[in-house]
């Protein structure tokens, strides 16, 4: 077991739950941390990681795609009111989920090597406020100061940024910190290198 923060224990059964809650299983109505997962039926197919191209690769694109949004407000119990278009800049993938009281902004930057990815990764951890607590998640993830995740997983590196979400967030009164691990865990578990 891992300790996310202080006084508050994440275990490994919890990020299992959310994963398993993911990629397009059916919602039991409670939050993922506290009830048994269901799992999904559609496994995904590990392939080769592959460098950053022209265009964002379908991992990339699919942190904002009708199915990671269902799934998304399952994880939180809540749905937003909007899913900006998502953008391609200097090979970010990025998109904002609205609610009525927050945004959470997603964004995957695609590199071309294992030693560009994790040299991308401690340089956000830098930038960021890096916890010094790690978490088991992907190739690697960390909680910032701020309470956002960040994850690497092949060539790629998801950050979920919940710096304008409040204190108790959607159906089942969340913390940012714990929002931002419940889609970190949603996303990573179905993401499969391409």
């Amino acid at each position: 077991m891992h300790r996310l923060f202080s006084g508050a224990a994440i275990a490994g059964a919890v990020v299992a739950g959310v994963m398993l809650a993911g990629c397009g299983s059916s919602s039991s109505g409670s939050p993922p941390v506290k009830t048994a997962a269901v799992p999904s039926t559609k496994a995904p197919v590990p392939v080769a990681a592959e460098p950053a191209g022209p265009n964002p690769s379908r991992s990339a694109q699919m942190v904002c795609a009708e199915e990671a949004q269902k799934d998304i407000a399952q994880a939180l119990g809540i749905t937003p009111t909007q899913v900006t278009t998502p953008t391609w800049v200097d090979h970010v993938y990025s998109c904002q989920y609205v609610y009525p009281n927050a945004v959470i902004t997603l964004s995957v930057k695609e590199l071309s090597s294992a030693a560009e990815t994790r040299a991308y990764f401690d340089g956000l951890g830098t930038a960021l406020g890096r916890r010094s607590v790690s978490i088991e998640l992907g190739d690697g993830a960390f909680r910032t100061r701020n309470g956002s995740v960040v994850a690497r997983k092949d060539y790629k590196v998801l950050e979920i940024d919940v710096a304008r979400v409040p204190a108790q967030f959607g159906r089942f009164d969340l913390p940012p910190a714990r929002v931002a691990l419940n889609v970190a865990a949603t996303l990573i578990g179905c993401w499969t290198g391409a």
